[in-house]
């Protein structure tokens, strides 16, 4: 049997990055919900957690698993569970794009802490300044 520990820091937006997920008490109950379906689907989510239009996800993927099955499983699923919920007025979708950067293990506690302080983080900085600082960190080209 394979020993496999390869850590992906997933992030992912609400359509149009509208703020459905405007309360904490939403965010918490989504947030516990994916992480439950995630179990059931043998993901591993190590830490979840974001705010009103996006969230974190770090996630150690098994040997059968890529990026885009794991992605597919939980927007599908939970995009499903809150519109089936009706947790948010009008119809929840999460984008189809994601970002995706893999994590040595010497930085988990690090970005534990900063998927952990999204709350606060967000006080200062919107989720497009968030974004634009991730592109230019990690040398993505912006396009168009």
């Amino acid at each position: 049997m394979p020993f496999v520990k390869v850590y992906i820091h997933f992030v992912f937006c609400t359509k149009n990055r509208e703020p459905f997920l405007s309360s904490k008490e939403l965010r918490q109950k989504v947030w516990q919900h994916i992480r439950e379906n995630a179990i059931k689907k043998s993901i591993y989510i190590d830490f979840i957690n974001g705010h009103k239009e996006h969230c974190h996800c770090l996630i150690s993927l098994g040997t059968e698993q890529t990026m885009s099955n794991v992605m597919q499983l939980i927007k599908g699923e939970s995009s499903f569970w809150i519109n089936q919920q009706k947790l948010c007025e009008g119809k929840f979708q999460w984008q189809d794009e994601y970002f995706a950067v893999s994590v040595s293990e010497s930085m988990l506690d690090k970005v534990r802490e900063y998927i952990k302080n999204q709350e606060e983080h967000h006080k200062d900085k919107t989720f497009q300044e968030e974004y634009d600082k991730f592109m230019t960190r990690y040398g993505f080209q912006k396009f168009g």
